[in-house]
């Protein structure tokens, strides 16, 4: 595949074409997209719905991480809007159906955190086990308690993985590193790596783990997946992590057996309700237990997790603006083309899934002289894509024609 400094610039772009850039992506993103002529808005924080809508006025990129909520109703006053990167895993954020309704490709970087997240997991699981933030908030408050009572080497205990995706399986290779044992459970089959052990059930899995650590996505199977009953079948003194999703594990559940000593600790990245903006008032009811370390959903947050999203998901939206690629999207169907020729021109074109349309836009494009070289088509549910390289046209006259077509949802030009 091209990198994004050898597309060529698009003529249905605006001169120059409006990136808005929100909660402080990494300033990789904004270097590579002005690098390619783009101009770049960026603003720290989050944006609210009526805000958002004013600020992508004209915009054809938007780039967010996971505070911006972007709504049906938001796209439908965003008319020029192309496509939102989400400068994070989950895309949960966005309406992606509403997205692709309208011809906005969605992108993220699922995998460029992946040991940022990991190594956090590893801290956590050693500062959980030798009782650190509870020795030094001691030391704070003018307490020296020098005591090996409850303190432990993480070498020979079970650490139980749910979840063994990119981050669970490179977090299982770290603790196997450290002399953990590894146990973990994954609704579809996964092979283990090192010398994991898969195990058939979650319950298998929580009543055998000395360190239970969630890495699953947020979906309606796993939103309370981590509840009262679950975590009653834990060991007594064992330790909970989660630095997946915030819907995953009932919060109110995990304060009690916290506070009554059913588990022996716990660490809590993410939380079912979070501040939009940076420095905001938060409260939970962990917040006091001196079992429970809580951190501010920074689980991908270091420097190098931050610049490599930033490219990841730049370079994607370049490739997306400049030459139609849309491998990797989420939310359409992806049609991964080889780089426009100078000699040809590029017609993109999404529209609904249904018989007939792309006879209506041969039989319109042949009745306007235009000769097809090459064709690159992909179906996802009720919306399809298609990528047309021609010989040089008159591009709005073929843009007007394909308008035209009842099923067509948005057609731009490149050359």
């Amino acid at each position: 595949m091209s990198s994004a400094t050898d597309l060529h610039p698009s003529p249905d772009l605006s001169d120059p074409p409006r990136v808005v850039l929100l909660e402080g992506i990494h300033p990789a993103a904004a270097s590579l997209l002005r690098g390619q002529g783009f101009e770049v808005t960026e603003i720290r924080g989050a944006l609210g719905p009526g805000a958002l809508a004013e600020a992508l006025r004209g915009a054809a990129i938007l780039g967010l991480r996971s505070k911006t909520q972007v709504t049906a109703e938001t796209l439908s006053e965003c008319t020029d809007l192309l496509a939102i990167g989400a400068f994070c895993i989950g895309t949960n954020q966005v309406d992606l159906s509403a997205a692709a309704q309208r011809g906005i490709a969605v992108f993220n970087s699922p995998f460029s955190n992946t040991r940022s997240v990991a190594e956090l997991t590893i801290a956590e699981i050693i500062a959980l086990s030798r009782r650190l933030f509870d020795k030094s908030s001691g030391l704070h408050a003018g307490r020296w308690d020098k005591s090996a009572a409850h303190a432990h080497e993480i070498r020979g205990r079970t650490l139980g993985i749910v979840g063994y995706g990119h981050i669970g399986s490179q977090l299982s290779v770290l603790a196997e590193a450290m002399g953990m044992r590894v146990t973990f459970y994954d609704i579809a089959p996964k092979l283990p790596l090192g010398n994991a052990m898969a195990l058939p059930s979650l319950q298998a899995l929580l009543e055998t783990a000395d360190v239970v650590s969630l890495h699953v996505p947020a979906t309606p199977l796993t939103e309370g997946m981590i509840g009262a009953a679950e975590l009653a079948m834990m060991r007594p003194g064992s330790f909970l992590i989660n630095n997946a999703r915030g819907s995953v594990v009932d919060i109110g559940a995990l304060a009690v057996a916290l506070a009554s000593g059913a588990i022996g600790g716990a660490a809590v990245d993410v939380f079912p309700e979070e501040p939009a903006a940076n420095q905001g008032a938060f409260d939970c009811p962990l917040a006091g237990l001196s079992n429970a370390i809580l951190t501010p959903h920074i689980g991908g947050s270091t420097e190098e997790a931050q610049e490599n999203i930033a490219r990841d998901v730049s370079s994607k939206l370049l490739r997306f603006m400049l030459n139609g690629s849309t491998t990797t999207s989420v939310n359409v169907p992806e049609v991964d083309l080889p780089l426009l020729r100078e000699s040809q021109h590029r017609i993109l074109h999404f529209h609904r899934n249904v018989p007939g349309v792309l006879g209506r836009m041969h039989t319109m494009l042949a009745a306007r002289g235009v000769n097809i070289n090459a064709e690159f088509l992909q179906s996802k549910a009720e919306l399809s894509y298609v990528i047309l390289d021609v010989d040089p046209v008159e591009g709005e006259a073929v843009k007007e024609g394909l308008r035209q077509i009842p099923e067509t949802i948005r057609v731009r030009t490149l050359w």
